[in-house]
């Protein structure tokens, strides 16, 4: 598949201890991801908790940390764009998100990947691509506006 991968970027006026802690702290992560996480991020653990972006409060966001290395590099993996509750996802081979930071000369440089799309069921790939594709934009506009507002 040649849409196998979402990379996107953003060059936010903070810290990089201040993008990192939005990241990973579980609760400023909801904020501005828009998800109640019942609690905090832990490499091999799962994560999980309710949807609240207007529409879609009736899902639930179930990820897996795979890594969390302090102010560098945070990543889960997750089944993309579930939005049937009916549909059992859990045997999907999930796709792979990545948050690099790194400092600059504005303050942090963030860049976020989703990798895997082409493991995602045919029938629904194309769709979860689209739909995560215009996501992720949003998500990276919803943690430059969190940062500034909260410094």
């Amino acid at each position: 598949m040649a849409n196998d991968r979402i990379e996107k970027q953003i060059d936010l006026k903070a810290p990089v201890s201040r993008v990192w802690q939005a990241l990973t702290d579980y609760r400023e992560f909801g904020e501005w991801f828009r998800v109640k996480l019942e609690g905090p991020f832990v490499a091999g653990k799962e994560a999980r908790g309710q949807i609240a972006h207007p529409g879609y409060e009736h899902l639930q966001m179930i990820v897996v940390v795979q890594k969390i290395e302090p102010e560098r590099y945070f990543s889960y993996t997750w089944h993309p764009y579930t939005i049937n509750p009916k549909v059992d996802y859990s045997q999907e081979i999930p796709t792979l998100v990545e948050f690099g930071l790194e400092k600059s000369a504005k303050g942090t440089l963030l860049t976020v990947t989703e990798s895997g799309f082409d493991r995602v069921p045919s029938d629904r790939r194309l769709e979860a691509f689209r739909m995560n594709e215009n996501g992720w934009g949003q998500q990276l506009k919803n943690i430059e506006s969190y940062v500034a507002e909260r410094p």
